[in-house]
């Protein structure tokens, strides 16, 4: 079986599960590896191989912030494992 690359639509449609599914781990994610340790709210905006984009609400304000991913994903099953890893690894 082979995996889809990160096209455009494929984060679309990660971002929306996410955000739909997942919006604990997504806020997650802005602390742990954004640095955001503040943030009270995080919506995930974009994935692609390199690392994804989120926007966290911290002190009231809306922050960008950007997570680089340690290697660059190959396809869409990668970053499903990869996010999996990073949650792991968050709430160790």
């Amino acid at each position: 079986m082979t995996s889809e690359a990160i096209t455009p639509a494929i984060s679309d449609r990660i971002c929306k599960h996410m955000n739909d599914d997942h919006a604990d781990a997504v806020l997650l994610y802005a602390k742990a590896f954004g640095n955001q340790t503040e943030a009270t709210a995080a919506e995930l905006l974009a994935i692609d191989p390199l690392g994804m984009d989120i926007s966290a609400r911290v002190n009231g304000d809306v922050v960008s912030v950007r997570v680089a991913f340690d290697r660059p994903l190959k396809d869409a099953e990668d970053a499903h494992h990869t996010l999996i890893d990073m949650l792991k690894q968050a709430r160790g």
